[in-house]
């Protein structure tokens, strides 16, 4: 309502001011309904963000160490015959769910990175779920199946298990040692 034409229609200037006020509190009410809307999409940026920096220095990471250390030290020390047959087999199923699960995680990744920029993009929640389900099933499948054998296996000699944990241990101190000295 402007204030010009409240006064050529009669209405004095002091109940123009008033009678903006109605209009204006309607507005602000609204508006104040915007930081309650804006919280799940602040919260969606941050998980986004928080995500892509978990999946490359954990996740990845985490199947670089299974694929390069704990993998080959099992089949290395397993029974040569039937127990280094099974448990190649199952190495390769576990290899397998990785290149799968990595997979999924390619396909959401620019979804997640527009998002984490506060780009509004539509991320693809069956592709989320379908990760955290696959993910949740390989890791049962590890700790059922293969883990146990690993550490029967390897702690047949208490060196093979001291060895795994420094090798891995000096895998992820070098990436922290600056190149300089």
């Amino acid at each position: 309502m402007n204030l010009g034409e409240d006064v050529s229609a009669g209405v004095g200037p002091i109940e123009s001011f008033a009678s903006s006020h109605g209009g204006i509190i309607s507005e602000l009410e609204s508006l104040g309904e915007l930081p309650a809307l804006l919280e799940p999409v602040l919260r969606a940026r941050e998980i986004a963000e928080r995500s892509l920096g978990f999946f490359h220095e954990a996740l990845f990471e985490h199947h670089l160490d299974e694929e390069r250390e704990l993998f080959p030290a099992v089949i290395a020390n397993a029974e040569p015959g039937a127990e280094r047959e099974e448990l190649e087999a199952m190495v390769r199923r576990l290899v397998d769910q990785h290149r799968a699960l990595e997979a999924i995680w390619k396909r959401i990744e620019p979804g997640l990175r527009r998002l984490a920029r506060g780009q509004a993009d539509e991320v693809a929640v069956s592709d989320i779920l379908q990760l955290i389900a696959r993910y949740r099933a390989h890791a049962g499948d590890e700790e059922r199946d293969f883990l146990p054998q690993a550490s029967a296996i390897l702690g047949r000699k208490a060196h093979q298990l001291e060895a795994l944990g420094l090798s891995l241990h000096m895998r992820h101190t070098l990436k922290r040692i600056p190149a300089y000295i």
